[in-house]
């Protein structure tokens, strides 16, 4: 009997869990998200001809100068695709990661302070979310041009508004919690708080959120090249390499339409496999939590 109590009595040791491994569909779009960073980075200097070199007729069949054929103006397509996947790769990237570090330093220190500032900013983020964003962009872009950092910005603003609201939402849970009180109760400032105490709870369902912000950024990119606002010639993107050489239905070279639209296509998948994975362990993650 005492040696039951004892037993009973004696401190449990906690059980270190396994991180989850990503399962099959996860490694598919790892794998491919992988392919996408490395294309964008090498595209450029593995692409057999320059971005505007032409080098063949129009829309001229596969031969030794052309794996993939030539395009509207008989250039090389392979090489526009390597070349466009740094800037529809690169300037959605850099659009999300800017939005999102913008609407999380804005959702967050809404939820932290509260009162007043959290009534503005809510108010803020509803007068961004009534506008269309494609109608919101054409406006701007009209207004300042399709310059590089005109297209991040406008996308990274579009974002953060959206992005703004998951962080208040998320952050509003977490502030209410014993840790972020102790921390305000030893004097803390508001930056090492919404650093320290808040954003390390926050990772797994805004990495989700960054997820779907990317594959986001990269559709919207293209959708505004393809209307002509976006990646301007003789520079290549995905999107505008559709819009260029949408009269190859007619002419038989679907590979001069289909390739560029592949590429758009077969990133975002990868994206979403990686944020279907994501977000089926974020959930897990809070119902482990909530049952301990």
């Amino acid at each position: 009997m005492t040696d039951a109590v004892v037993t009973s009595a004696a401190p449990r040791k906690r059980s270190k869990r396994a991180r989850p491994r990503p399962d099959g569909w996860a490694w598919t779009g790892i794998v491919i998200v992988v392919i996408g960073l490395v294309l964008a980075v090498i595209g450029p200097w593995i692409a057999p001809h320059g971005v505007g070199e032409i080098i063949t007729g129009v829309y001229a069949q596969p031969d030794d100068l052309t794996t993939l054929g030539g395009d509207v103006l008989g250039r090389d397509l392979l090489s526009r695709l390597l070349h466009g996947a740094r800037l529809t790769v690169g300037v959605a990237l850099a659009a999300t990661v800017s939005g999102f570090l913008l609407g999380m330093a804005v959702g967050f220190s809404a939820a932290e302070i509260g009162g007043r500032y959290d009534d503005f900013v809510t108010w803020l983020i509803d007068v961004f979310l009534s506008f269309p964003p494609i109608l919101l962009a054409l406006i701007v872009i009209a207004s300042l041009s399709s310059d590089l950092w005109v297209l991040v910005g406008t996308i990274a603003v579009i974002h953060s508004s959206r992005v703004a609201r998951v962080g208040r939402a998320v952050a509003m849970n977490i502030a209410a919690l014993e840790f972020v009180e102790v921390a305000r109760a030893r004097g803390e400032k508001l930056t090492s708080i919404l650093v320290r105490e808040i954003w390390p709870s926050t990772i797994r369902p805004l990495a989700v959120e960054f997820g779907l912000r990317l594959t986001y950024s990269i559709l919207f990119l293209s959708s505004l090249s393809f209307l002509g606002l976006g990646i301007q010639p003789p520079d290549a993107d995905w999107g505008s390499m559709v819009r260029e050489n949408m009269n190859a239905m007619q002419n038989d070279a679907f590979v001069a339409v289909l390739a560029p639209a592949f590429a758009i296509a077969i990133l975002t998948v990868g994206v979403n496999l990686i944020v279907d994975w994501l977000g089926a362990q974020s959930g897990r993650g809070i119902s482990e939590e909530l049952t301990k």
